[in-house]
């Protein structure tokens, strides 16, 4: 039996959350083209059964429980979110099993790639470098960038895959399986996240937000939910505000005449049905908190602990 602490470690953008729900396959973590969507740690549990998949060089597996921790992207903070953004990742990355650096292969290494390799030095477990988005780059530009990460930092496997069509992810998989410990679950069978259904509420609002509002909107916008009310059998009725940093701001969530407010909320509306399986009644108000990102408490409020 094998159980353990997966953490999936990386820049902005580089793929975490989409391999996050490729391996879990179902969805946990909202995923959007803007950096920063991640901004908290999201843990999804797996349980492998008795397959070829559980099967080690030694040896078959008999079975084994994954926890794997989405971190949010590591850069450059410049606010108290982007603060406590960063302090999660890192200390996810110290409290795991086994770390997998997630690499965007389609995108040049700069130097926020040599500041991750140089935090990477201080830890003490296997690390797996999972070079990720290989659909978009050609065969013969993988090999050099394999060379220069197996160059720059000792890793204990190197995998070029793609999360989006899941190319080799089995195979990263199998090699989770293979460097975790040996222990008994960690979880009941049933578990399956950390995460409450209040922050999946805001979670689907935001990635709503982040899809449909395109380039106009920067990431500097939140959504709470001020009420999750399901004292009407079949039916939840949400009340979220988004939120957003200048005035200038708002009418680009709203539209003209309401119609970008109503295209969030139609499609978040769908999407939270999905997710919770019954009707949802949805109510969205937009809201001007400037500098809200620098809010301690408010940042304590959408789940962003220090």
């Amino acid at each position: 039996m094998k159980s353990g602490f997966v953490a999936l470690l990386g820049r902005p953008n580089a793929g975490k959350s989409t391999l996050l729900n490729r391996i879990l396959g179902q969805k946990l973590a909202i995923v959007s083209d803007k950096p920063q969507t991640t901004r908290t740690r999201v843990a999804g549990v797996k349980n492998y059964p008795p397959s070829p998949l559980a099967a080690a060089t030694a040896g078959q597996v008999p079975e084994a429980q994954v926890v794997f921790v989405d971190t949010p992207g590591v850069h450059k903070p410049t606010h108290r979110m982007n603060v406590r953004m960063v302090d999660t990742a890192l200390e996810a990355m110290r409290a795991v099993d086994l770390v997998s650096l997630v690499v965007d292969a389609s995108v040049k290494p700069g130097p926020g790639d040599r500041h991750l390799l140089t935090l990477l030095k201080d830890v003490k477990v296997p690390v797996i470098l999972a070079l990720n988005k290989v659909d978009l780059v050609s065969k013969p530009k993988l090999l050099p960038m394999l060379d220069h990460y197996s160059k720059a930092y000792t890793f204990a496997e190197l995998v070029p895959l793609s999360a989006v069509d899941g190319t080799n992810v089995d195979t990263l998989e199998r090699l989770f399986l293979r460097y975790l410990p040996e222990g008994e679950p960690l979880y009941p069978p049933e578990y399956f996240t950390d995460q409450t259904e209040r922050f999946f509420a805001s979670e689907i609002v935001r990635e709503q937000v982040l899809q449909l509002t395109h380039d106009e909107l920067p990431f500097s916008t939140a959504v709470v939910v001020d009420a999750f009310d399901e004292s009407e059998p079949g039916l939840i009725k949400l009340y979220c505000t988004i939120l957003v940093e200048r005035e200038s701001q708002k009418p680009i969530v709203v539209g003209k005449a309401g119609s970008m407010i109503k295209a969030i909320g139609t499609a978040a509306r769908l999407g939270l049905e999905e997710h919770f399986d019954q009707k949802v009644f949805l109510d969205l108000h937009v809201k001007v908190k400037s500098e809200w990102r620098d809010d301690e408490r408010l940042l304590d409020e959408i789940g962003l602990r220090p």
